[in-house]
């Protein structure tokens, strides 16, 4: 089963709808019994890193989150899942991330230009997937496939071995990570169309 971590920050009901649209059964929960069983699981998310990461402690999340990865078990993290996943975030001051992966959030940096145009932050919309790896989260997506974004911060992973995409937004940023049995993106696969979709067949396919 697939479990879609339910703490009051994500888009739930979207991320379940695009995973039972390619064939696999997806559960919300706010319960850490229930997360800790799941054989795949979800960490979406929308919001400020702060209040995420206050809502994953109070709702004990955390250990069940740190031991399911531990495990080996296939996880996925969108937007500010991923996010959540590295050491500390800049937004709003400092805060610490679950530390499952050693790393900054960071702010898109101001004055961003790109042919001669002022970039808006938030980063809103579509944008390409230049891919640096091949895991199989990606099966069938091909170089340069659009995929939609909405986000004023980014992940500076300490290993640059695990980006698996970058985009080019004024800067060129990691728009994915993955490490063995982790995935996450920056990008919402629910709201991309044929390309998230192959995204989410392929996690739920994960042995």
């Amino acid at each position: 089963m697939i479990v879609i971590i339910d703490y009051g920050m994500g888009n739930l009901r979207s991320v379940q709808k695009a995973l039972e649209r390619v064939g696999f059964a997806a559960r919300v929960s706010g319960d850490p019994a229930v997360v800790a069983s799941a054989d795949r699981l979800v960490l979406p998310g929308v919001g400020a890193f702060k209040d995420c990461m206050r809502n994953l402690v109070e709702g004990g999340f955390v250990e069940p989150i740190r031991r399911h990865i531990e495990a080996g078990r296939p996880f996925l993290g969108i937007c500010l899942g991923l996010q959540l996943l590295f050491t500390e975030s800049e937004e709003f001051g400092r805060h610490q991330g679950l530390g499952v992966l050693p790393g900054r959030v960071v702010r898109f940096p101001q004055g961003m230009r790109a042919e001669g145009a002022a970039l808006k932050v938030p980063h809103m919309g579509w944008n390409r997937l230049r891919f640096r790896s091949r895991p199989a989260i990606f099966n069938g997506i091909e170089e340069g496939a659009f995929v939609y974004f909405v986000h004023s911060y980014h992940v500076v992973p300490e290993d640059p071995e695990i980006v698996a995409t970058t985009t080019d937004y004024g800067i060129t940023f990691c728009s994915s990570i993955c490490q063995g049995n982790i995935a996450a993106c920056q990008f919402h696969p629910e709201k991309s169309q044929q390309v998230g979709l192959q995204i989410l067949k392929n996690f739920g396919a994960m042995p």
